[in-house]
C-alpha cells in the first residue's frame, strides 16, 4: 500500500464513484420532477372534467 500508482489508482476510482454518484442522483431528480409535473397535469384535467360533468348533471358549477 506505499506505492504511488496503488494510491493513484485508489484516487481514480473513488472519483470516478463520486461522478456516477454525482450523475445518477441528478438524472433521478429530473425524472420525479417532470413525473411530478405530468402527475399535476392530470390531477388539473380531472378536476375540469370532473366540474365540467357536475355543471352538465346538476346545472350549476360547484366550487
Amino acid at each position: 500500500m506505499t506505492e504511488p500508482q496503488v494510491w493513484t489508482l485508489i484516487g481514480v476510482f473513488a472519483a470516478a464513484m463520486f461522478g456516477m454518484i454525482a450523475i445518477v442522483s441528478t438524472l433521478f431528480v429530473n425524472v420525479v420532477r417532470s413525473e411530478v409535473g405530468r402527475l399535476s397535469t392530470k390531477l388539473d384535467n380531472l378536476d375540469r372534467d370532473v366540474r365540467a360533468l357536475m355543471r352538465h348533471t346538476f346545472g350549476t358549477d360547484r366550487g
